[in-house]
């Protein structure tokens, strides 16, 4: 299959680019700056020789959007909203526009469209959609309205020969260096992994590979559209999650942090307390209904296995370093 990547080269794209073109398909990747083989350029608002490679592709995976990873501020959040619709209004248009469409669009979302809620999890059938939560941040509604804005966009765009789903992604973690799993592993290492303003709130995430898996499935399935969750079955407690993670590298202990030390922390690493103390409890209906099996259901399961391969790769780079220097 010739499957287009729009906004592909950050982390869950490279994943998804090492993937599926091991599996034998031919990727595209569309990004501001090309580098690489089969990179196109774009930038994300207007059209351009990049829709050629939409027009006759089989599946498109639109990843485009700002960065989470930066200081909420107004204008940040609105570059972020911006980034989102604008890109995903003009894939809607160059699919419109094909004489051959793409047969399903994959569209990007985040499980942050659902409540800050620790009584129940939220699955795509019952789960409530945030936005009016009493005893949090004004701003972090903004955040759920770019998340429903973003699935807007792919809902009404008028592509009736192309199948459309909402990917509502958990934090996806894999050992490569500068995802969430990076920073996560460097606070417990340097004994800083302990609980969050309590720890109480609900980590919702998803193995790498069950990522790329997911995308697989409903790929080939063509009765599947709208809105699914991509999270691991069971989402658990930041005290808890930290506390396996710990586990997993073999650190005894991780301090613990107030709300105003998560608060002068996220100023220091220029990102945002929401993405510590919002409770994001998602699990994956959709997919556990149709038939989908999880490799990893449970997190210490999936810690040791990512802490594993990230050791790995680390000796990998560690001995390819020596043979370089000493040739």
């Amino acid at each position: 299959m010739k499957i287009v990547i729009p906004g592909g080269t950050g982390q869950v794209g490279a994943i998804l680019n090492r993937a599926l073109s091991a599996a034998g398909h031919e990727v595209v990747v569309l990004t501001r700056r090309p580098a690489h083989e089969r990179e196109v350029e774009w930038d994300g608002r207007t059209w351009g020789p990049w829709a050629e490679e939409i027009d006759g592709s089989d599946v498109v995976i639109n990843l485009a959007g700002r960065s989470v990873s930066c200081r909420y501020t107004p204008a940040n959040l609105r570059a972020m909203m911006d980034s989102r619709v604008h890109s995903t209004e003009i894939v809607g248009e160059a699919i419109a526009a094909a004489a051959r469409p793409p047969g399903v669009w994959l569209q990007m979302s985040t499980a942050t469209v659902y409540a800050h809620r620790f009584d129940a999890p939220n699955d795509e059938a019952t789960g409530v959609i945030g936005g009016s939560e009493p005893d949090v941040p004004d701003y972090w509604s903004y955040s759920v309205e770019i998340a429903r804005a973003w699935e807007r966009a792919q809902e009404v765009a008028d592509t009736p020969h192309t199948r459309k789903v909402a990917l509502r992604s958990a934090m996806v973690m894999s050992p490569d260096r500068g995802g969430v799993f990076d920073v996560l592993l460097r606070l417990a290492r340097l004994g800083l992994g302990g609980p969050v303003a309590g720890g109480g709130q609900y980590v919702s995430w998803i193995h790498d590979r069950d990522f790329v898996r997911a995308v697989e499935f409903l790929i080939k399935r063509d009765d599947l559209r709208g809105p699914v969750n991509l999270a691991a079955p069971r989402p658990l407690p930041q005290r808890a999650f930290m506390r396996e993670l710990r586990s997993a590298w073999g650190v005894p202990v991780g301090l613990p942090a107030t709300r105003a030390m998560a608060e002068l922390g996220a100023f220091a690493l220029r990102t945002d307390t929401e993405l510590l103390l919002k409770s994001r409890r998602v699990v994956p209906g959709r997919l556990l209904a149709e038939g989908f099996d999880f490799a990893y259901v449970d997190w210490p399961e999936a810690a040791g296995d990512l802490v594993r391969r990230r050791g790995d790769r680390d000796r990998a780079g560690a001995e390819g370093a020596l043979v370089s220097g000493s040739s």
